[in-house]
């Protein structure tokens, strides 16, 4: 049987500077045969003269954009090239931080032919040494309608299945498995689905929109599937039963490595005000009452760029001892310089498209 056609659409994530490492893990351990299309959002020189290199050497396609945008527009960028000049069956979103392990993409083909599913999803790891604490599994989401004193709410419920648990410690559980999501992180989805959702809603700057995609596809009558014979993992951490896992299974949390490169990304892409825009949109969107699931999340605006920026100057600063205060105080120091960096950079792309226009 002729194998069906594959385009992998890789974004960014939150940095740059694990490009190399990433797509070099791509086209170690990929038997399947596939087209790449990489959306570079104005990454560092180094990183685009390596990109351009690998590209000569590999054949694919390098779409750049003049500015940072958000990962949703990024992959928006790819799939409206891949729509237009080729006919492939699968678009694979995946992220320039995740590496893969062999026959991966085998197995998500396999997958998507055999279960006829609009998405499926890899077992995604986390953390390194690579492919041993899970991330994502696939999980329950869904929209669920409450009356209550006579006033009808509808509120996201939503639970993942087997994250921050060793591989060693499941392999009953790694199974091909029918659920309401899995993560852009990596993420297969059959082409024809497009014709019925549109494409990826850019309204969903920073975070939630795996599950504002997985609600559209469910809508549209699409099945969504966790392929865990098929891992990836990400070079990132994550919410609190990530680390959890990661300290138990290897009795330390090591912090993805950052470049000051990576830093005016970063900022721009976990900013208060991208955050809190996918938050609004995705509430507004699915008209969602604003309960614990909001409120969390939002009182959570820029945890990631405390996690990833302040927490290592605070072990650093008190000798790996750790002060809440300190972590405290430098959050509040933080945030006035995160808008900052956010206003600098929406006024220079006011500037660039007024220039456009002249």
């Amino acid at each position: 049987m002729k194998q069906p056609k594959v385009t992998l659409i890789v974004g960014p994530r939150e940095r740059f500077s694990y490009t190399k490492t990433s797509l070099e893990s791509i086209y170690t351990n990929t038997e399947y045969p596939f087209d790449l299309v990489f959306v570079d959002v104005c990454s560092p020189v180094s990183v685009q003269n390596y990109l351009h290199a690998k590209s000569q050497e590999k054949s694919f396609t390098i779409l750049k954009t003049d500015h940072y945008i958000s990962p949703n527009q990024a992959r928006n960028v790819g799939l409206q090239y891949v729509l237009q000049h080729t006919d492939s069956q699968y678009v694979v979103f995946i992220e320039n931080d995740v590496i893969v392990q062999r026959n991966w993409l085998t197995k998500l083909v396999n997958c998507a032919e055999e279960t006829s599913a609009a998405v499926v999803g890899p077992l995604t790891c986390i953390g390194n040494p690579a492919h041993q604490v899970i991330h994502n599994a696939g999980g329950k989401s869904y929209i669920k309608t409450e009356i209550k004193n006579g006033q009808t709410r509808r509120r996201i419920k939503q639970s993942a299945y087997l994250t921050g648990r060793a591989i060693s410690d499941v392999q009953d559980q790694l199974h091909r498995t029918q659920c309401d999501y899995v993560e852009f992180h990596c993420m297969l989805v059959c082409r024809d689905i497009f014709a019925k959702t549109g494409l990826l809603d850019e309204g969903m700057l920073a975070t939630r929109e795996h599950i504002d995609f997985c609600f559209m596809v469910t809508e549209a009558g699409g099945s969504i599937y966790s392929e865990r014979d098929a891992i990836v993992t990400t070079d990132t951490l994550g919410i609190a039963s990530n680390k959890a896992g990661l300290k138990a299974w290897f009795g330390q949390l090591k912090l993805p490595e950052f470049k000051w490169s990576d830093l005016p990304y970063f900022m721009v892409r976990w900013s208060d005000a991208w955050d809190r825009a996918s938050l609004d949109h995705l509430r507004n969107k699915w008209n969602l009452a604003e309960d614990k699931y909001f409120t969390k999340r939002y009182a959570g605006l820029g945890s990631r760029r405390h996690e990833l920026l302040i927490k290592p100057v605070v072990q650093f600063l008190t000798f790996g001892k750790g002060s809440t205060w300190l972590e405290r105080q430098l959050i509040i120091l933080e945030r006035p310089l995160n808008r900052f960096w956010f206003n600098r950079y929406t006024h220079r792309l006011r500037q660039a498209q007024m220039s456009k226009t002249v």
